[in-house]
């Protein structure tokens, strides 16, 4: 919102998803809904103003310290999703020709939340079973 931090992302996929999980829901105030980027692909300028969280014991999450705006969401564990960002779709300047096409946590997302279209709905066993069958326990959040 403030503009002290700004970034580039090459090759930004038309689809993104939607995660309902509790932790996301508290962050973003609703369901986060972000593309996902590889790591290569992004780069910021304004990195003082960036501050950081280990958000759990396998991702961060960023925002601008100076108004607060979100940035990213990062699985830091090693593993399928580790390292790319996920991008928060509203920071995008234009997000023409861009699809939501999944959603996660979909057993646990808001009951006020309801998305139109269709999309690929895991639950949080199911997300858990796909990225991180040894790492993390179903009673846990993203």
């Amino acid at each position: 919102m403030c503009g002290a931090v700004t970034f580039v992302a090459r090759d930004v996929p038309d689809r993104f998803g939607a995660c309902h999980c509790e932790m996301c829901r508290r962050w973003a105030g609703s369901a986060l809904m972000a593309a996902t980027v590889p790591l290569g692909d992004v780069s910021f300028t304004g990195e003082s103003a960036i501050k950081r969280v280990q958000s759990s014991e396998w991702a961060e999450r960023a925002w601008c310290g100076k108004c607060g705006t979100g940035l990213w969401y990062r699985v830091t564990a090693e593993g399928p999703m580790g390292g790319n960002y996920e991008l928060p779709v509203g920071l995008f300047d234009s997000t023409e020709g861009m699809t939501l096409d999944s959603e996660i946590f979909y057993d646990v997302k808001s009951h006020a939340v309801n998305l139109s279209g269709e999309t690929k709905k895991m639950t949080r066993a199911e997300v858990f079973a796909k990225y991180a069958p040894d790492q993390l326990d179903e009673g846990e959040s993203a």
